[in-house]
């Protein structure tokens, strides 16, 4: 599938996502965000693809949305503003509940959509020079759909000050309430993500799937015998799968599990 706005590289099973908006920072208007969803709907049938990369052509990873648009949507009609703000919604979740292991690699600026969407990937790795900010208040805006990947990112304390503040976040900063993994030089950036891939291979898909939904399940929840009950019924499901079966018998025979076989 061709895009206008995306480049996709695939080097084995690693696929690259390049948002390829350079001229205006990788801002996303209505078109951007229906390739993102479609994209990352056509990787989650994928089993070729064992982990998704989202990466910014240019001097930024995403400025987030795009100004024009944020007026053109404001102006329209109720029906048609929340149409639009839920193409936003529904993308990013595209994004979060994709079966394969995310990495967002972040350089220069991920201000508001852009911060969302690597809040919404499993791992982000960012250059020292990137800069963070839910910066929606200081155009009379709030950050709403991004929220739920924010906050689970940082927590509800770091949102209080950063959603009110819109204060630029630096790389290190982000670190430290959660938001970024691993720092790095930007040189050294494509290295400390093939460090992260190479370990993400050695795991079974669908167990790196299943776990994903396990975060999902359990976050925030409280230690009810609901949740107990879901938590076995999750590994009961989960070890009576053949990749299960595969990777214990492997383990046991001092063997490699066909996945890693797999991974050249």
């Amino acid at each position: 599938m061709s895009y206008q706005y995306l480049e996709l590289e695939q080097k084995n099973q690693v696929v690259t996502v390049w948002l390829n908006r350079a001229e205006l920072h990788n801002a996303f208007n209505t078109q951007v965000i229906e390739e993102l969803d479609t994209c990352f709907t056509a990787l989650n049938t994928r089993d070729d693809v064992r982990v998704v990369i989202l990466a910014g052509r240019g001097k930024s990873f995403s400025a987030g949305a795009d100004l024009n648009w944020m007026k053109q949507a404001g102006q329209a009609s109720k029906d048609d503003n929340e149409a639009d703000a839920l193409k936003l919604a529904k993308m990013l979740k595209s994004l979060a509940t994709l079966k394969q292991p995310t990495i967002a690699r972040v350089h220069g600026i991920a201000f508001g959509g852009g911060m969302g969407l690597a809040s919404a990937c499993d791992i982000c790795v960012a250059s020292f020079d990137a800069k963070f900010a839910t910066s929606e208040v200081r155009l009379g805006l709030a950050p709403s759909t991004i929220s739920p990947y924010v906050i689970r990112a940082i927590g509800a304390r770091q949102a209080s000050r950063y959603f009110l503040t819109a204060e630029r976040i630096s790389a290190e900063q982000a670190q430290n309430i959660g938001l970024v993994h691993e720092v790095c030089s930007a040189e050294d950036l494509d290295q400390k993500i093939d460090e992260i891939v190479q370990a993400l291979l050695l795991g079974g898909p669908e167990a790196q799937a299943a776990s994903k939904q396990l975060i999902q399940l359990v976050d925030q929840q409280e230690l009810t015998e609901q949740l107990l009950l879901e938590t076995a019924q999750h590994i009961a499901h989960v070890r009576q799968g053949a990749e299960a079966k595969n990777g214990l018998t492997a383990f046991l025979n001092k063997q490699s599990p066909d996945w890693i076989k797999t991974a050249v």
